[in-house]
């Protein structure tokens, strides 16, 4: 089965990791799977606990109105039974307008679930009068409720025999629309439960498919009917007949109380359980042998009963809605009221074995220390992970249904050790502060740098300064202060402390909750750049000298020559001028000057 085909599925892009449906659903049928919380349909009840507590509304039932409109569509005749609960959800609305409402949609006749509660209540009778005049102290579990039903069948096998073995008001109801208008006819179920679509998958025969009412609201809307805007007909009435004495069974006890007019023998006792974690105490250890009389256990897994269930959206306070419903109930008949069908049921037990194996404590040993749990002392069983205890965990871990991650204080403890592995090993001072400036993490760099034995001797321990004034140690503490305030991080350089200079960073750890810092000395490195720089100027200095120099010297020796020059040049001219004319004879050449 697909995650989508089970009555309730996990959109896994919007689970968010809280495991809040691990640590409330109350068979633990969850399974983490790709960091996402994903149901085990052989595990599930279909309480819809998970639906219900889920913040990131990643878990959903699913839906099956488009099955529904595709039912109207084909022409099919559809019969619908509304669960009696629709009282307390649509309180502003009429009978008539109700009905009306939904036959627009195409429906051919709606009828009353609380019908088949009826015959319930008519047949259980008969059943504890039966049980009372043979003197069996026998325990009779209720059926009305499906994840009852589920929940007893996988979880308490042992008590399947004791469940009613009559349908359920929602399974006698829809045999009896079948007798009356035909095998072929369909059946939609209306109401409050996710449940019920586990009786519609099982009995596709007698039951189509279940809608819950916000299913019910949207294809209102679709087809823009607005039940206060509709004028009921003289056919806008409940098929079959009007529900008296049934309209109570949405409510704790409301099944008893349609059995309490027939006046049974004094030595059957009744009670009901509401809330399937009551239910879980209840039933775990109940032995039926040491029963000293006939009991009947009204059971519903919804606390309140099925006007609190997961698909309802009215917030009214129970004790209200307890008094719509029993406002519509009338008694007066249900003492002469007689089973008229067949509503037989027979209930027998799941085997989840496979999916709930055992492990030896070597197994479980092992499983532990992935988790840090190496001891008894180590297993908190605080229930973070969503399981009771460690060794439950443990078991999950084993089963694939968990994660190691889930352990929260494991995690926790992960991440202390990650963080202080890196402070410690960090080689410039490190600090972390909370919103008041007092020390929360620091390693040994920071208690060296900034530790004075005369200032601080007197006020902290050298080897313990958790929860000192950071004031008391620094001078830039206004950097810290600027950076919660400012919620931003902030990067100073060549901050003075004392006789030394620092490169600062801080950042923001929780916003306006704590603050750490990263401090570099860079005060040697600071002194080899001046010491670099007054060495260039000295060499800058000296070499403009040189350079001084030798322009001087070039230039006097210029000045020499030119003088030199011009002198010789002077000379020439002179020269040439007084042997102009001379001629020299030379091997009978003769040279002109």
């Amino acid at each position: 089965m697909s995650n989508r085909e089970f009555p309730l599925y996990t959109v896994k892009n919007d689970c968010q990791d809280c495991y809040k449906c691990v640590r409330r659903c109350p068979v633990k049928a969850i399974k983490i799977e790709d960091n996402s919380a994903m149901i085990v349909p052989d595990l599930c009840i279909a309480c819809g606990i998970c639906y219900e507590v889920c913040p990131a509304h990643a878990k959903q039932p699913r839906s099956d109105l488009a099955r529904a409109k595709y039912l109207v569509s084909s022409n099919k005749e559809i019969y619908v039974s509304l669960a009696p609960s629709w009282v307390t959800e649509f309180p502003d609305y009429s009978k008539e307008q109700m009905i009306a409402a939904i036959r627009r949609l195409g429906i051919r006749g709606v009828s009353e679930t609380a019908l088949g509660a009826q015959e319930v209540t008519a047949a259980t009778v008969a059943l504890l009068r039966e049980a009372a005049e043979k003197k069996e102290n026998k325990l009779f579990i209720s059926t009305a409720c499906p994840a009852v039903v589920e929940y007893v069948e996988k979880y308490l096998p042992e008590l399947t025999g004791c469940l009613t073995n009559l349908a359920s008001p929602l399974l006698a109801h829809c045999r009896m629309l079948k007798e009356k208008f035909g095998k072929n006819i369909e059946t939609i179920f209306i109401g409050p439960c996710i449940a019920k679509k586990f009786e519609a998958d099982r009995h596709p025969d007698l039951l189509s498919l279940a809608l819950s009412f916000e299913d019910l609201r949207q294809w209102l809307k679709d087809e823009n009917i607005k039940p206060e805007e509709v004028t009921p007909g003289v056919f806008d009435v409940f098929t079959l007949d009007n529900a008296k004495e049934g309209c109570a069974y949405p409510i704790e006890g409301g099944m008893i109380e349609t059995i309490r007019p027939y006046h049974l023998p004094e030595n059957v006792y009744m009670t009901q359980i509401t809330g399937i974690y009551s239910l879980q105490e209840e039933l775990t250890h109940i032995d039926p042998a040491k029963l000293n009389r006939p009991t009947f256990l009204e059971c519903l897994a919804c606390y309140g009963g099925c006007v609190s269930g997961p698909c309802t959206s009215n917030k009214a306070s129970g004790l209200q809605k307890r008094m719509e419903v029993l406002k519509n109930a009338a008694f007066d008949e249900a003492a002469s009221r007689r089973a008229n069908y067949n509503i037989a049921q027979n209930y027998k037990a799941q085997d989840i074995t496979p999916m709930q194996q055992t492990y030896s404590e070597n197994d479980i040993r092992k499983a532990l220390a992935k988790v840090g749990k190496y001891s008894v002392e180590d297993e908190l069983n605080c229930g973070g992970c969503g399981y009771n205890t460690c060794r439950n965990f443990a078991c999950a871990l084993l089963a694939g249904k968990a994660e190691p991650e889930m352990c929260v204080s494991h995690m926790k403890q992960q991440a202390q050790r990650k963080a202080n592995a890196l402070i410690r090993c960090i080689p410039s001072p490190i600090v972390i502060a909370d919103a008041k400036l007092n020390i929360m993490e620091y390693n040994d760099q920071f208690r060296d740098a900034f530790w004075n034995e005369e200032e601080h001797a007197d006020m902290y321990d050298y080897n313990n300064l958790y929860g000192a004034n950071l004031r008391d140690f620094i001078s830039f503490t206004n950097l810290f202060s600027a950076s919660l305030e400012l919620e931003q991080d902030i990067h100073k350089e060549h901050v003075h402390h004392d006789d030394k200079m620092y490169d600062v960073v801080v950042f923001n750890i929780e916003k306006k909750q704590s603050v750490g810092g990263i401090i570099e000395d860079v005060t040697n490195a600071e002194m080899h750049k001046e010491q670099i720089a007054e060495k260039a100027r000295e060499v800058i200095h000296k070499n403009l000298a040189t350079v001084q120099q030798i322009a001087c010297t070039l230039g006097e020796h210029m000045a020499e020559t030119e003088v030199l020059l011009r002198s010789i040049a002077k000379d020439y001219a002179a020269a040439d001028r007084e042997n102009e004319g001379v001629k020299v004879r030379t091997n009978s050449t003769e040279r002109k000057f």
